[in-house]
């Protein structure tokens, strides 16, 4: 990957990448050409990126719409886009591909798709999901549907549901089949229209041969996609894995003296003991490179200027001149909401 590239070139070379078949169980050696990152932080900084644009979108302008998302809905109940262009361009195999090779190295995994995909994806009965109405992204849709909860329908709403049911080839609402309608559209708009997605994204499973895993053991399935409301993030999760500075540690500045030590120690202590889990994941991808706990984190304190992190070593690097809680505060919050994240600080 070469940093000194635009975003939207690197995207390109992620695809171009991951579009071509590999021997994907080999072992990850990744660079970062343009930046002196070495060792274990680029593979996970590689890894982070392309389950982070999985996540959260590419920049690329793919339909015309400014901004490519593979999943849309809501946390833990996300569905595979129904775009054309995206499926034209097989990038649910890509996705495939990504997800199980980022598994496959112990990276970090897409959370919070709905159950209900999840459920057909491995080769589960459409009829037998469990689909609620949040599971639609579409909120038009979705609105329509929920119509079919009330009671009665005026004439306006019957018309509207059987615009939407007669282009999905259902019939138009009745009295009768009005519950039965509800269920069938619900099941077309989360199921029906992501169901070549979903053989994509089994097809790229496959090709990192992950897929006679997931078939012999079900239970991996939710270690592959986990709930996001799953990865929550506590303060015991980090102080049960830091590595503290001591006296005759091996700081990059030795002259620090016991008392400023334990005066910047005891400041990210409280920072950590009073953080939400959305800035402990932050600070997490800060520091190591992935929002994944290692089983150790260090802390150096140094006379630097800002806080910076060697993801490689899994270190954290905290300046010594801060006097107040208040001030390191605001400092470790810019530094961790920065797009830097250490890398070339090494």
């Amino acid at each position: 990957m070469d940093v000194r590239e635009s975003e939207e070139d690197r995207e390109r070379a992620l695809l171009s990448f991951y579009k071509q078949q590999q021997e994907w169980a080999c072992p990850l050696h990744c660079t970062l050409d343009g930046d002196a990152a070495v060792g274990q932080g680029v593979m996970r900084y590689f890894l982070t990126t392309i389950i982070s644009k999985l996540q959260f979108g590419f920049r690329m302008n793919l339909g015309g719409v400014g901004h490519t998302l593979l999943f849309e809905g809501e946390p833990d109940r996300l569905v595979p886009a129904a775009s054309e262009v995206l499926i034209e361009s097989n990038l649910f195999r890509v996705a495939g591909r990504m997800i199980a090779h980022s598994f496959l190295h112990d990276g970090p995994h897409v959370t919070g798709l709905s159950p209900a995909v999840i459920h057909v994806l491995f080769n589960g009965d459409p009829e037998t999901a469990t689909i609620v109405v949040e599971d639609c992204p579409d909120l038009h849709i979705r609105s329509i549907i929920k119509m079919l909860e009330l009671e009665e329908l005026t004439q306006e709403q019957k018309d509207t549901v059987s615009d939407l049911s007669l282009s999905w080839d259902l019939p138009a609402v009745t009295k009768t089949n009005q519950r039965w309608l509800h269920n069938k559209l619900l099941v077309h708009a989360v199921i029906g229209r992501t169901m070549r997605q979903m053989k994509q994204l089994r097809k790229g499973l496959k090709d990192v041969m992950l897929w006679p895993l997931l078939t012999s053991r079900p239970d991996v399935a939710p270690l592959l996609f986990p709930k996001k409301a799953g990865m929550q993030f506590v303060p015991q999760m980090f102080l049960d894995k830091i590595t503290w500075p001591v006296e005759d540690s091996d700081d990059e500045d030795e002259e620090l003296d016991i008392e400023c030590k334990c005066r910047i120690t005891a400041f990210l202590r409280m920072f950590i003991e009073t953080a939400s889990s959305d800035t402990l994941a932050l600070l997490l991808k800060f520091w190591v490179g992935w929002e994944m706990l290692p089983p150790e984190l260090k802390v150096e304190i140094s006379r630097g200027t800002f806080p910076t992190s060697s993801t490689c070593f899994e270190t954290l690097k905290l300046p010594a001149h801060y006097n107040t809680y208040k001030d390191f505060e605001e400092a470790l919050v810019a530094a961790i909401n920065s797009a830097h994240t250490g890398f070339g600080l090494v």
